[in-house]
């Protein structure tokens, strides 16, 4: 009663740690999703912090309404992304309808192997990382090296499963207990970003384009067109690199959903705004957000640069682009960029070739 949970120990092990988590399968549990500690916990800390990302355990599409409505009323945080938290039989079941209402998805595979068959879970993770790659949405898989929180080296299964999770179409990985309570914390993030990096060389990029264009379909809307037309054109001129001129971030997120071979630098144009109390800059946000995005390299312009401008400002900020592409190696003497941007109201992509 009270606090005590009463449990039929079924098989022996040893619980090792100092972190324990209780899950509960195959069991509707008709609690809030966002209980008021969670609530406390945003209102406070998170609107302190202007926090970018809320990861929600999510059942329904419902839960992503709420927790947006209450992050709406707590300022800046209306910003904040929801990336659902699909960890139950129950949130596949909806999956669709929450990927709609969602900015992105984890694909929780720990507590997804309790409540599915061990055998059935790379099924859902292939489905589902193909649904979200086709809706540009973000999609983030954990429990990736669970070896390594208490060795310097994974296994060579783990290794293979986080390269797999690159070529299926995933955005990110998401350690937990490896860096959270594990003992080579460094190590692992080391070790997982050379198996991305490695995966990421063999990854079909050309298959995946044509995939992606037949998927959207035809008539496409204005900013799938453009998009998908930067990057046709950059992978037909072998350019080095896409810059995309953004004020939301859209357009760049838009551009990496057709994963060019080549990076994508999104220049965000910060806008300012007033709420007749006080001005504020928007912009930040949109950047740091965009760090998620596979192949999505985010920098902050001047807020004395409009997005929309004459050709002399966008020339200022595009030299700062390429300056910024040059310091990180990714653009050297002839290569060739091509570079979306807005000029009135017209969306221009053109091809640039950079001398000495």
């Amino acid at each position: 009663m009270g606090d005590d949970v009463t449990c039929l120990i079924k098989n022996s092990a040893t619980l090792t740690g100092s972190l324990y988590t209780i899950h509960v399968s195959q069991i509707r549990i008709d609690l809030p999703t966002l209980t008021e500690k969670d609530k406390e916990v945003i209102s406070t800390w998170g609107v302190r912090n202007n926090i970018d990302f809320l990861s929600l355990y999510t059942r329904h599409a419902e839960d992503v309404r709420h927790a947006r409505e209450f992050l709406s009323k707590h300022g800046d945080l209306k910003q904040t992304h929801i990336f659902a938290k699909i960890e139950n039989v129950e949130g596949l079941k909806h999956f669709d309808e929450i990927l709609r209402e969602a900015d992105g998805v984890i694909l929780s595979r720990g507590n997804l192997g309790i409540d599915l068959p061990p055998e059935k879970v790379f099924l859902f993770q292939k489905a589902a990382i193909y649904k979200c790659n086709m809706a540009g949405k973000p999609v983030v898989v954990t429990r990736v090296v669970d070896s390594m929180t208490d060795n310097l080296r994974p296994t060579r299964a783990e290794a293979t499963d986080v390269a797999n999770a690159v070529l299926d179409g995933s955005d990110a990985i998401l350690l937990g207990a490896e860096t959270l309570r594990g003992l080579y914390p460094v190590e692992t993030i080391s070790i997982v970003g050379k198996i991305c990096a490695e995966a990421e060389k063999v990854y079909n990029h050309d298959w995946y384009f044509k995939k992606t264009v037949k998927h959207v379909g035809e008539p496409m809307s204005h900013l799938e067109s453009i998009a998908s037309s930067a990057v046709r054109a950059a992978i037909k001129v072998k350019a080095s690199v896409i810059i995309c001129f953004t004020s939301s971030g859209r357009a760049a997120r838009l551009i990496a959903k057709y994963r060019p071979t080549m990076p994508v630098i999104s220049v965000v144009i910060p806008q300012l705004k007033t709420n007749q109390l006080r001005w504020t800059f928007t912009g930040a946000f949109e950047a740091r957000q965009s760090l998620i995005v596979r192949g999505l390299f985010p920098m902050l312009a001047d807020p004395r640069h409009p997005a929309e401008s004459n050709t002399g400002t966008n020339e200022s900020i595009l030299k700062v682009a390429l300056d910024h592409g040059k310091a990180f190696g990714v653009i050297k003497s002839h290569d060739r960029v091509v570079v979306c941007q807005k000029v009135g109201d017209s969306s221009v992509v053109k091809i640039i070739e950079l001398e000495d």
